[in-house]
């Protein structure tokens, strides 16, 4: 990977098969423009771009889909740059992602659902790790002189440790 292509966000968008995956509202090919909004919109479409991706990605604030882990690393890598606007957010919609539990727990007393070709008990807990797998980064955003990004990283870190 060149200098340049480090210091451009999101620069393994395009490694990820999205038309192929399905977010809440069907195909996840808008996925990576709604990211791209994220990283170099300003704070007015930021954060209407996280909004929606919100929607795509954990809709309802608890039900996650294919797409999601996926997406996951991709919002770690967005919420360790200063200048996105809306990076408490994020960490929120992290959180709420780690927090998931809406398939496993349906399949829990509707067994059935495990086999339906739809993979959704995988596709959650696969969502989950993801949020797991980059936890590391909250080391480095509980020193942020933002108190919101700290507070919501202590409120991601504590839902980690639960987990």
């Amino acid at each position: 990977m060149t200098a340049i292509e480090k210091a451009m966000p999101l620069g393994d968008l395009g490694h990820v098969p999205w038309p192929e995956m399905a977010d809440s509202t069907g195909s996840a090919e808008a996925i990576p423009a709604l990211l791209t909004t994220v990283a170099r919109g300003d704070a007015d479409t930021a954060g209407p771009a996280l909004g929606q991706l919100r929607q795509r990605v954990c809709q309802y604030g608890f039900v996650v889909g294919q797409a999601t882990a996926a997406t996951v690393p991709f919002l770690w890598e967005l919420v360790r740059l200063p200048q996105v606007t809306c990076r408490v957010e994020i960490l929120q919609l992290l959180k709420s992602i780690a927090d998931a539990r809406q398939w496993e727990t349906t399949a829990a007393v509707y067994p059935k659902l495990l086999r339906r070709r739809e993979k959704y008990v995988e596709w959650e807990r696969d969502a989950r790790h993801a949020v797991h797998a980059q936890r590391g980064v909250l080391r480095h955003l509980l020193d942020e002189p933002d108190h919101d990004i700290v507070r919501a990283s202590r409120e991601l870190a504590a839902t980690l440790s639960r987990r």
